[in-house]
């Protein structure tokens, strides 16, 4: 193989490169040619199909230059455009006929073309094209007028400003198509965003919790009851461990691209409520999990959303409500889920610049549900979801899943610290 050839692929590149230029080469021949052959009988053809050689030439002066269509479509309209022109004034036979046949042909394939420009290029390019392409076509219609000249300027009129028209349309059709697809893209960023803020706000503001509520324990109690606070100790251990595994799944989620696949590690739902109850008992809250209904397979938006709801409720009790018992029901109805969390604390106004309830309700309202939060008349504050869960293929239940199922985990609560901010 000759080490100096050019690349296939180079010599492919070249050579639609200068085809193109080849065309507009040709263009004077087949221009001097017209007005030779416009008296010509002959034609090419087979079988029934024939083409007269006089028709042939005039269209063949017009075609070269529609290889610039691709990357310098003006060029080639003004190269079509100079060459109807000149075919136009130099056929001066007497043929009414054959004369508004070119006409026609040539200029229907520059009007094409300007429908071409204004679905590709801006308007301050399509509309002084179309109006130039306008002025020469309506001149030369009577430069070398046949019958009725002022019909081909009508038509001229009409026919550039239809595919001028045309043309701005797909344009603008393709612009709007363009921009909702940026949109979708924003919002999909957008989306996408809050999700992760929300599932690190949920994370890291749980774990935060209990591990400021067990440090304040330990340094309370470590000189008078060293156990306990070895027990605090451990438990902010836990946590904290917990909560790195966490943020590392999630930010490497975030650095991962695209071809590399999700992580394996299983989402948490309702069926590690658990995990909270014992992180919340361990600072210093005794919680009361009651199931109640028929447990089955939930969708996993809803699982997780219901697990979310229930980990940022126990943390503001743990965070705000100044007290040591908290209720959290879990009931599983034939069409939803519904949590509620419920103290006896001392409730408090719904806002503040917390995201917590922000957050639950956000969630929520993505699963198309209802949210309700806000302090109860008899004291305390009650948080509850209804998520809508439509019915799925369901696995048969287990001893814990009966209707009526009742779960009671409770822990004595450290003797100091307990409710504060």
């Amino acid at each position: 193989m000759d080490a100096t050839a050019p690349p296939p692929r180079r010599v492919g590149s070249l050579a639609r490169a200068a085809l193109p230029w080849v065309g507009v080469a040709l263009l004077p021949g087949a221009v001097l040619m017209a007005p030779t052959v416009a008296s010509s009988g002959s034609g090419v053809g087979f079988g029934d199909w024939w083409l007269a050689e006089r028709y042939l030439v005039p269209l063949l002066a017009v075609a070269p230059p529609a290889g610039l269509l691709r990357r310098r479509p003006v060029l080639a309209l003004a190269l079509m455009l100079v060459a109807a022109c000149v075919v136009t004034v130099a056929v001066n036979i007497p043929e009414d006929g054959y004369r508004t046949d070119i006409w026609y042909v040539q200029f229907l394939a520059i009007d094409l073309v300007v429908g071409l420009i204004a679905a590709r290029r801006h308007r301050r390019v399509s509309v002084p094209v179309a109006v130039a392409v306008l002025v020469v076509q309506v001149a030369a219609g009577f430069a070398n007028p046949s019958s009725d000249p002022l019909s081909r300027a009508i038509s001229s009129v009409l026919v550039v400003v239809t595919a001028w028209t045309v043309g701005n349309s797909v344009r603008a059709r393709r612009g709007y198509a363009e921009a909702l697809r940026a949109h979708a893209a924003t919002e999909a960023v957008t989306a996408e965003r809050l999700r992760i803020a929300r599932e690190l706000h949920d994370m890291v503001a749980h774990s935060i919790g209990v591990i400021a509520i067990q440090a304040g324990v330990g340094a309370r109690v470590i000189d008078t009851q060293p156990a306990q606070a070895r027990a605090a100790l451990a438990t902010i251990e836990t946590t904290s461990r917990d909560t790195l595994a966490g943020l590392r799944r999630t930010l490497g989620a975030l650095r991962r691209p695209q071809s590399e696949s999700a992580s394996l590690d299983p989402t948490p739902g309702l069926d590690d409520l658990d995990r909270l109850v014992t992180a919340a008992a361990d600072a210093g809250v005794r919680i009361e999990l009651r199931q109640r209904g028929e447990r089955r397979p939930v969708p996993a938006d809803v699982d997780l959303a219901a697990f979310r709801i229930v980990q940022e409720a126990l943390t503001n009790v743990v965070r705000h409500a100044g007290t040591d018992r908290c209720r959290v029901t879990v009931t599983h109805e034939p069409d939803e889920v519904a949590v509620e969390i419920v103290d006896d604390g001392r409730g408090g106004a719904v806002g503040g610049d917390g995201h917590g309830l922000v957050g639950m309700r956000e969630r929520v309202a993505l699963a198309d549900g209802r949210f309700h939060a806000g302090p109860r008349p008899e004291g305390g504050f009650r948080v509850a979801a209804w998520l809508p869960a439509p019915p799925a293929a369901e696995a048969p239940p287990g001893p814990q899943d009966q209707p009526g199922h009742h779960l009671q985990l409770e822990r004595t609560p450290p003797q100091a610290g307990t409710g504060e901010r």
